[in-house]
């Protein structure tokens, strides 16, 4: 069993290879780089940004499970921080629709994806996106900053999913949400499945019982949390041969266990008022 740092190490590694490829190259394997099945024509995970305003192809990996913007509910002159920022896509969209009079912040760990999204910003001429080097476990943020959250594919690669969505509450203001896009499993992966390095990179034996996602999330204090879109994701014979026996390929394929990408919206509440505590605060 992997450390939590081990993990970590492991990730900005296969993300750091991943910065440097296109999305082509990305979408030639499962999840991105990260799942060595380079006989897959198209990316299982994403789906299509091309159609959304402040797409730009450059920042564009290939690497979500989601459209989580599409559901942010961003307004004009909104703070939004992107988890995960990788190289600013979702970052770039959630500008188009914060305009020039809000602010998007970008956190990643990886400092390649960093690099690149910075690249990408001042090719754009952005100067209201800006890109941090942390970690979502402990973000180099401020208190009660962001009014909207957004994540694609990212909280399920974090060790300490508790930890994260702790840091997202404490991030947002009150009566701020967020908008994630996530891998949860429903059902139980194969045993071998869990253990492959390269499948918790690619986004799969990261994820966790969609009912224990939805507790963390719940526990870190969040009210309002709605499923706002469900899709399951199947993962090909041809890739699952990788890792499992024909057996156990069977049993998997044959199981109702399902391995599926959420669209998640939950809110941090609005603080009440202080009653008034005696005549020097009435004044």
């Amino acid at each position: 069993m992997k450390t939590d740092q081990q993990l970590k190490d492991l990730v900005k590694e296969k993300y750091s290879e991943i910065a440097e490829q296109s999305l082509e190259q990305n979408a030639s394997s499962c999840c991105g780089a990260t799942c060595g099945c380079s006989t897959i024509d198209a990316s299982i995970m994403a789906e299509s940004y091309s159609d959304l305003k402040g797409y730009h192809a450059d920042a564009d990996l290939g690497l979500g499970c989601g459209l989580p913007t599409e559901f942010a509910l961003i307004k004009e002159g909104d703070t939004v921080i992107d988890l995960g920022s990788g190289a600013g896509n979702d970052a770039f969209i959630a500008r188009a629709i914060a305009g020039a009079e809000g602010k998007v912040i970008g956190i990643d760990m990886t400092e390649k994806m960093i690099e690149k999204a910075k690249v990408n910003a001042a090719k754009l001429g952005y100067k209201n996106v800006d890109f941090r080097l942390g970690d979502v476990e402990d973000l180099p943020v401020a208190s009660k900053v962001a009014d909207v959250i957004v994540s694609n594919c990212v909280l399920n690669l974090v060790p300490n999913k508790a930890k994260a969505f702790e840091e997202a509450f404490r991030v947002l203001k009150p009566g701020g949400h967020f908008s994630v896009s996530d891998i949860v499993l429903e059902g139980e992966l194969p045993e071998n499945l869990k253990k492959v390095a390269e499948m918790y990179a690619g986004c799969i034996s990261g994820a966790i019982q969609k009912e224990e996602y939805l507790r963390i999330v719940k526990e870190a204090g969040f009210t309002a949390i709605t499923l706002q879109k469900e899709r399951v994701i199947s993962i090909p014979e041809e890739i699952l041969k990788n890792y499992l026996t024909e057996t156990e390929v069977t049993a998997f394929l044959q199981s109702k266990s399902k391995i599926v990408s959420i669209n998640l919206y939950a809110e941090r509440a609005a603080e009440e008022k202080k009653s008034c505590c005696g005549p020097a605060c009435c004044n």
